[in-house]
């Protein structure tokens, strides 16, 4: 059997995370078993635009390198791959279980239905179609369609007999039959709803194996009856937990994107997202938050982390290994591994991730995806040219660890901006100059010995501090503070000597005789 696995996303215009880990799942067990990935759009909205809405999903997939098999752009045997273009399957479906009475057109209002799910409720028992339409003669029935009477299409469940899966993850599960209404499968416009067409589309894209959110397996008791109705075969199923909040057992959810901020662990994000958003004209956002794939990719992290996070989402190769690359998730990955239990999004393990997959990345490669933020910053200007590439290049080896995500560097930009506009950290500037006259005096002096350094790099630079307060009777401490509120306005950073030579000597001379200015 070859492995066919899809993954069927509403194009909304966001990619969240939660459905981004069951894409990767499906993704990955059909690599790990040389089968196929499709990538199928239930775009049953016709308000939407589509081109728009399609886009972010689109990009959350390039972005993370998962490609698709079939689908959108690339094609397949078994297209379309957009619902809306289906409608001939599914209304070629709906004739043969009309034909064969597995389905029945039920031409009961919506009122007389409410009534009798009242009544239901009030005597307390399972409401239950009461299926009057079919006593309609097939006669009838076909005058009352064709004078235009409303009706849905009903499938006819047998009330007699349960149904069951093994599912990959839940085990057995089974339901009783006797306990269903009859579904409808067609609504009175003919259009096809969710548990009916995914279902025909699922036999025509010949789909071996569904693996979706748990939220999923209360459908699949009328998916095996329509997979029965058709006679077709059943699929396997695997029904994977839910991405649940960071230190809560409720689904990630956009809607709740307000009542994050005040999540311990999620805070984190968003304390980033505060740091680097407005910077590259940016803002949280529907779109642009902590539960949209587009998020991680906009601050910089790194698609190796995030897959990495979202491998370990439910599922786990053992207690000790962390740090995963793709390929050996493809090679170990396998629906027993899969929790039954709701999957914690865990930011401090998506940080240690990030962190690990930096430190693995060239220079080179840091610094072409630093370049964009900067631009984006107006920190550099387009196009780049080798010296501004050379300097960024001297900025991320100062910044080491410091730099953990890409979009951090825009957080630098005492090494940019012009010395009149440097900001500084009032704090910072008020408790290690304005209120230490002895350290304005001997940042004073060290003035004059900056004038003159020769060369002006970190290494002499610190020979020259040394040699200056062993002079004063002093220690580091008494000026270094000083020195490096005055240079980049911050109280800290990179080393002190490798930011004194990033930023060079006039412009070292010319802040620190701006920032004693100030205090006087």
């Amino acid at each position: 059997m070859t492995v066919r696995t899809r993954f069927a996303p509403s194009p909304t215009g966001y990619m969240h995370i939660g459905g981004m880990r069951t894409a990767l799942f499906n993704w990955l067990f059909a690599r790990h078993n040389g089968g196929k990935f499709i990538l199928r759009i239930d775009d049953t909205d016709q308000q939407r635009n589509l081109d728009a809405a399609l886009g972010p999903i689109l990009d959350a997939f390039r972005w993370l390198g998962l490609d698709w098999d079939e689908g959108p752009e690339v094609g397949g045997d078994h297209g379309p791959y957009f619902q809306s273009q289906r409608g001939e399957f599914y209304k070629r479906a709906v004739t043969q279980l009309l034909e064969s009475g597995a389905a029945y057109q039920d031409f009961e209002t919506p009122d007389e239905i409410k009534v009798q799910r009242e009544a239901a409720q009030a005597e307390k028992r399972t409401y239950l179609s009461s299926r009057v339409s079919l006593q309609l003669s097939p006669a009838e029935r076909a005058n009352k369609a064709a004078a235009g009477d409303a009706h849905v299409i009903r499938l006819l469940v047998d009330r007699q007999r349960k149904v069951s899966v093994e599912d990959h993850v839940r085990g057995h599960v089974e339901w009783d039959c006797g306990l269903m209404a009859d579904p409808v499968i067609c609504r009175s416009d003919g259009s096809p709803l969710y548990n009916f067409a995914t279902v025909v589309d699922d036999i025509a894209l010949q789909i071996s194996h569904v693996i979706r959110a748990e939220e999923h397996l209360t459908n699949t008791a009328v998916q095996l009856l329509i997979y029965d109705a058709l006679g077709a075969k059943t699929p396997e199923f695997a029904h994977i937990p839910f991405v649940a909040a960071p230190g809560t057992t409720k689904k990630l959810s956009k809607r709740e994107i307000g009542k994050y901020r005040n999540n311990p662990q999620f805070k984190k994000l968003f304390d980033i997202a505060d740091q680097i958003l407005p910077a590259i004209g940016q803002s949280v956002s529907d779109a642009m938050n902590p539960v949209m794939v587009s998020f991680y990719e906009e601050v910089g992290f790194l698609p190796e982390a995030v897959l990495n996070a979202l491998s370990r989402l439910g599922w786990s190769y053992d207690d000790k290994t962390e740090n995963m690359p793709l390929d050996f998730v493809v090679q170990n990955f396998s629906l027993e591994r899969v929790v039954k239990g709701p999957a914690g999004l865990d930011c401090d393990k998506l940080l240690a991730y990030q962190e690990h997959w930096m430190g693995q990345l060239p220079l080179e490669q840091k610094v072409e995806q630093c370049l964009p933020y900067l631009v984006k910053a107006k920190r550099i200007s387009e196009p780049v040219d080798a010296a501004a590439r050379a300097f960024v290049a001297r900025l991320v080896t100062a910044l080491g660890e410091r730099l953990k995500l890409f979009g951090d560097i825009v957080q630098y930009s005492e090494y940019f901006v012009a010395d009149d506009i440097l900001e500084y950290d009032e704090k910072a500037f008020d408790k290690r100059l304005t209120q230490d006259p002895a350290a304005c005096g001997l940042l004073r002096g060290f003035r004059d010995r900056l004038a003159g350094a020769e060369p002006f790099d970190a290494a002499t630079l610190e020979s020259l501090l040394n040699a200056y307060v062993t002079e004063r009777g002093v220690g580091l401490g008494a000026v270094i503070h000083a020195l490096r509120v005055a240079v980049t306005g911050k109280a800290a950073g990179p080393g002190m000597f490798d930011c004194l030579a990033l930023v060079g000597r006039e412009r070292c001379v010319s802040r620190i005789d701006r920032a004693l200015q100030r205090v006087n």
